[in-house]
């Protein structure tokens, strides 16, 4: 099933984000996802990357349930926010060390003894 962002709502504190799911057979359901943004910001998830995470919530529901309205849960933020200090530490690991400082006695080879 394919999910397509149709809007979003502000409801006392939380982001509800409107999805429609789409059957390969064209048949269209809509789902819900609630976010609380008092807890995105306590794990330092953006509210630009909510959309694509509300849909990681829906894409990993169970097929066979009958659930419509979602909670994208302060587990699933840790989570999330787990994965990303993961990736950006690997990232600094693959970092080329800063260069070395110049030495005070730079171009000392070429140049007369100063008195």
């Amino acid at each position: 099933m394919q999910f397509v962002l149709t809007g979003f709502t502000q409801d006392l504190g939380c982001r509800v984000f409107a999805f429609e799911g789409v059957a390969p057979d064209r048949i269209r359901t809509a789902f819900t996802v609630r976010a609380d943004l008092a807890l995105i910001r306590r794990y330092g998830i953006q509210i630009q990357e909510l959309p694509l995470l509300c849909r990681s919530v829906l894409e990993r529901r169970d097929e066979a349930s009958e659930t419509l309205a979602f909670t994208f849960t302060e587990e699933e933020m840790r989570t999330c926010a787990t994965a990303r200090a993961a990736a950006k530490d690997e990232a600094a690991q693959r970092r080329r060390p800063p260069r070395r400082a110049p030495s005070e006695n730079l171009g000392a080879a070429w140049r007369a003894p100063q008195l």
